[in-house]
């Protein structure tokens, strides 16, 4: 059984979603934990449910983004519980269009939130873990769309390849503090999927309560947010110690490991490349068979 008694973690974007699984399964394992929401209600309710099955649990309401926002968090769980060793950077919001309407305030809001809030969080967190000298957990929180690209979300999905950019930066600096980080890919239906027209059937199924069919759970490795939230425990503890620097994901009955870009083919051309050397070679080198791009979904929608 893993067990993270005596741990303290934060989770931004705690009070609903995958935020409040992620919440909910930490305590359940023993952790105290600190619920960040940007919505009283939501963070209140969720402390409450945490408490209700026997778990220790606070609230912080603050809008993740500012070193202000993130170093209240961290405050609160030295002031609650003491310590901390586990941050878990969830907080996130969408605004979808197509990169010709989409607008500055569009853009900067979803930066602000998943990439700044990000990096905020997790620089308030390790200087914490830094003056405990125990080493810590970042549990950064990543996506598909970041990886792959995706319809209509250009401020979402470079956010997201951020966050894994990220991890795998810190994951060389945090080393000697033994520090561990990692990024998850979450594939789960939660109301921030609500706006991709491609899941509106599977995201009414779940709201009726009817069970996924397999080639969404197996094929597209697509759950509930229930079914993520085991990936936080896991690597907040201690048998993931070796773990750091990676990119994983998981829905539905889908675990994956994500490679991390690396070159596929090359050519060489003593001297220099010319422009008509490189549309010469290309062909029957280097662009032999491009790289496919986008998420795949059950039907293509577009999002204006």
């Amino acid at each position: 059984m893993i067990a993270l008694q005596g741990k303290v973690a934060v989770v931004t974007g705690g009070g609903s979603g995958l935020g409040l699984e992620a919440s909910k399964a930490l305590a359940a394992a023993g952790a105290a934990v600190v619920v960040n929401d940007v919505n009283e209600q939501a963070a209140d309710h969720a402390v409450e449910s945490i408490r209700a099955a026997g778990g220790q649990a606070v609230a912080e309401v603050v809008a993740i983004g500012s070193t202000q926002a993130a170093q209240r968090c961290v405050d609160k769980a030295m002031a609650a519980f003491g310590r901390l060793d586990i941050m878990c950077t969830n907080a996130g919001i969408l605004r979808d269009r197509v990169l010709w309407n989409m607008t500055d305030e569009d853009f900067d809001s979803v930066i602000e939130t998943h990439l700044r809030g990000t990096f905020t969080c997790a620089r308030a967190a390790v200087k914490a873990f830094r003056e405990q000298n125990q080493g810590g957990r970042l549990i950064l929180v990543s996506s598909l769309a970041g990886q792959r690209g995706n319809f209509g979300q250009t401020n979402y999905a470079a956010a997201k390849a951020g966050i894994a950019a990220m991890a795998r930066t810190w994951a060389m600096e945090c080393a000697r503090a033994n520090i561990t980080v990692n990024a998850i890919l979450p594939m789960a239906i939660t109301p921030m999927v609500e706006t991709i027209p491609a899941m509106q059937p599977f995201v009414q199924a779940a709201r009726e309560g009817r069970p996924l069919p397999p080639e969404v759970r197996m094929g597209m490795g697509m759950g509930s947010p229930s079914d993520v939230a085991p990936l936080f425990v896991f690597l907040a503890s201690d048998q993931a110690s070796g773990i750091t620097g990676q990119c994983v994901g998981l829905g539905g009955d889908k675990l994956a490991l994500w490679s991390h870009p690396q070159e596929i083919r090359q050519a060489y051309m003593q001297g220099g490349w010319s422009a008509e050397s490189i549309a010469q070679l290309w062909p029957y080198s280097v662009g032999t068979e491009l790289e496919s791009f986008g998420v795949a979904q059950p039907e293509q929608g577009k999002r204006e």
